[in-house]
């Protein structure tokens, strides 16, 4: 069981590591051509370790129309989300922001709507106010958002609407079949705009470190952090393994302030404490 939880809290941590490595990859080259190669490499991972694992490559699903979907919110939309954004904002910022995404899903449900659901998302609304604001959520009426926080906001609305077909998908097929060509669905929608960016040009001079964070965004933070998840929420259960993701965030701007020297002001641990309060609240049983 110790192994069991050291895999969640390994997967959490690589997960926090992919802001400061999108924040690195994001400065280097566009980013369809960053998202193009993230999932290239994550793709051939996956299919790789399911051959290794099983002795054969998942079967294509016959629910294409929903892969494609999942590709089309998971992959695409939020990985452009992603990679644009960070390119102007601080990584520590982004993923605070992005951890009002399970509340999100919440609202989504069909039991979204109760009185606890809403007192958390407006707990976590003032948490993620403080964060954009810099600790002056007021501040919001008068100067709006910045491009780089609506891109941020598009990874919200793009991964909850992932999260919410892929609930829909494994109840179809295997978690690792739905993940696997939804990465191969959403690398096929990212070709063409990533070709018109001129990605082998951006792939031919990119430097070993754009190349060191491509393979630990497409090996590490996709396929092994999946992995381990997966193999968590298979021995512990969905609840105690989820209880793990609201640490994501915690991880991301600790690493941004220890790789990237990014600072942790007041606005970043009073609007961090109130999105996490606001998500425990609302999905409090």
């Amino acid at each position: 069981m110790l192994r069991v939880y050291a895999q969640l809290v390994g997967s959490v941590v690589l997960w926090g590591g992919t802001w400061v490595s999108g924040r690195l990859l994001a400065q280097s080259m566009p980013s369809f051509c960053a998202a193009f190669l993230r999932f290239v490499v994550a793709s051939a991972f996956l299919v790789g370790w399911a051959w290794w694992r099983t002795g054969a490559i998942p079967r294509p699903p016959r629910h294409w129309g929903l892969v494609a979907l999942l590709g089309a919110t998971g992959i695409f939309a939020y990985n452009y989300f992603f990679f644009t954004g960070l390119a102007t904002v601080p990584a520590g910022r982004a993923a605070l922001i992005i951890a009002t995404a399970p509340l999100v899903i919440t609202l989504a449900s069909p039991q979204g709507w109760r009185p606890q659901v809403i007192g958390g998302a407006l707990v976590a609304l003032a948490g993620a106010g403080t964060v954009l604001a810099h600790g002056a959520p007021w501040r919001l009426f008068a100067t709006g958002l910045t491009t780089g926080d609506l891109h941020i906001l598009g990874c919200v609305v793009s991964w909850s609407a992932y999260s919410i077909l892929n609930a829909r998908a494994t109840r179809r097929m295997e978690p690792i079949t739905a993940v696997t060509w939804a990465c191969v669905a959403g690398t096929l929608l990212l070709a063409l705009p990533a070709l018109q960016s001129d990605v082998v040009e951006h792939a031919r001079t990119a430097t070993l470190l754009d190349w060191g964070n491509i393979v630990f965004l497409g090996v590490l933070a996709t396929g092994v952090a999946f992995t381990w998840y997966v193999q968590g929420i298979q021995a512990v259960g969905a609840p105690r393994a989820g209880v793990f993701i609201n640490l994501v965030p915690v991880c991301a701007v600790l690493l941004a302030w220890m790789l990237l020297g990014e600072p942790i002001d007041f606005s970043l641990v009073a609007g961090g404490l109130l999105v996490l309060c606001g998500v425990r609240l609302a999905n409090r049983r």
